[in-house]
């Protein structure tokens, strides 16, 4: 069971449907029609700076005709629509007689003019319509949370799933991705943080996020690491390294195993004894060696049992030890334990690291 669904449909082939519309070439029909309108918007802009005159209509004003038409228009016609802007001023300079010209206003067109052909060549480079980049980019960050969403779980089985961007960005490096699979039975998760903060990180773990789940439960758990890290290295990112923690956990029995690449440990509460252990296998991070080893514990989640895993956003602070940010996060989560589990993952990206300035994401998984 690979992807996640959404209404009976994987977020993949969700995206699939949503970009292909917004990727839709617009007809000649509309283009011309764009043009017209834009056109025309400059000549009344002509029209009422004659009528009312310059003081009461500017003839500047034919800077909102040049915006819309790097919004609607490609290079070619947006040219025509510039060039009848210049004409307009031109026309007001030599309309009230002045002998010289005025570089304020051709200064302030020309910007918006460089402006606008920018933002209409980026748009045709992407074949995308008015106003698409921007949803595109909307779809894509939401396929990629879509794809941290948990499968249902069996009765006594709870999970919560708390990710941030840093600075509130749309788009950060840190990701989930989880599948049901050996027909349901098992619990298969990837926690990632990709290097970089914020939308450049964001961007590589879009890429990421779909070759893994691509991998997620279509190769046995003890390859995973092994194809991720080949697939991160033939990509010859800059910084093309990543971090991550690979946890399979029988539904049934409530075993699991913990696979470790590079990153911070996962953290196991025994609800019996009442105690927290800091489960640390040694791993290589992903993307850095062809040859890397990804250190594996086994643990068993019992009736009461929690298990966390989390990225170096909740733990990581300038000048401070790792292990007192992990320190403070398992107190934070022993904190949660007289009230229960529920609504925990919030509270721990809260209370753990408020003011964090890195991407965080944290998974709580416990047993009732």
């Amino acid at each position: 069971m690979g992807q996640p669904q959404v209404g009976g449909v994987s977020v993949a082939e969700r995206a699939r449907r949503r970009l292909g519309v917004l990727s839709a070439p617009e007809s000649p029909r509309n283009r011309a029609l764009a043009l017209v309108g834009v056109l025309a918007l400059t000549g009344v802009a002509l029209y009422l700076n004659v009528q009312l005159g310059p003081v009461a209509f500017p003839a500047l004003t034919v800077v909102v005709a040049v915006i819309l038409g790097g919004l609607l228009l490609e290079p070619i016609p947006l040219s025509t629509v510039i060039a009848g802007a210049f004409a307009v001023v031109l026309a007001e300079n030599i309309g009230v007689g002045q002998s010289t010209i005025r570089p304020g206003s051709y200064i302030v067109l020309l910007i918006v003019s460089a402006i606008a052909l920018k933002q209409s060549s980026d748009r045709q480079r992407l074949g995308l319509s008015a106003g698409r980049g921007e949803a595109m980019l909307l779809e894509l960050r939401d396929r990629l949370w879509l794809q941290g969403d948990l499968p249902p779980l069996p009765p006594g089985w709870n999970a919560e799933v708390e990710q941030q961007s840093a600075g509130g960005a749309s788009f950060g490096g840190d990701f989930l991705l989880s599948a049901l699979t050996d027909s349901g039975r098992t619990l298969e998760l990837v926690l990632v943080d990709v290097s970089g903060k914020g939308l450049d990180a964001g961007t590589r773990a879009l890429t990421l996020s779909g070759a893994l789940g691509g991998l997620l439960g279509a190769v046995s758990p003890e390859r995973f690491f092994a194809a991720a890290n080949e697939y991160l290295i033939r990509q010859e990112w800059d910084e093309g390294f990543a971090t991550a923690l690979h946890l399979t956990l029988e539904l049934s029995s409530g075993k699991y195993r913990i696979t470790n690449a590079g990153h911070l440990p996962a953290v196991h509460y025994s609800g019996g004894a009442g105690t927290w252990q800091v489960l640390e296998p040694p791993g290589t991070v992903l993307g850095l060696l062809a040859d890397g080893e990804f250190g594996a514990v086994d643990g068993e989640l019992g009736p009461y049992d929690a298990l966390l895993l989390y990225t170096d956003g909740l733990v990581e602070v300038p000048g401070r030890d790792l292990a007192m940010g992990i320190d403070r996060l398992v107190g934070a989560a022993e904190r949660l334990i007289p009230r229960g589990f529920d609504g925990g993952a919030r509270r721990l990206l809260d209370e753990a690291s408020p003011d964090a300035s890195d991407d965080r994401a944290l998974v709580l998984i416990w047993r009732t």
